[in-house]
């Protein structure tokens, strides 16, 4: 849902990773060497960006305060000035 900020399993910060490694695999690098250019050797740590799913997105789509933020900002945003 939200990325680890640390790995589970040996404790090595791997948060600040994220938008890197999505960087990386739009720049169509594959998953292992996107992770060997961040650094990450231990398959540990390789696990949790490779299998994290990030939900928090579609979770924010059933939260009517947020939708009706997002909307407004919208609104704004193509309002003619």
């Amino acid at each position: 849902m939200i990325i680890p900020v640390r790995c589970f399993t040996c404790g090595k910060v791997i948060g600040n990773k994220w938008d890197t490694y999505l960087d990386l695999l739009q720049a169509d690098y594959s998953e292992g060497d996107a992770l060997d250019a961040l650094g990450l050797v231990r398959y540990c740590c390789r696990r949790m960006l490779m299998t994290h799913v990030d939900l928090i997105e579609k979770l924010l789509n059933y939260n009517t305060e947020v939708v009706a933020i997002v909307a407004d900002r919208q609104r704004r945003a193509t309002k003619p000035t």
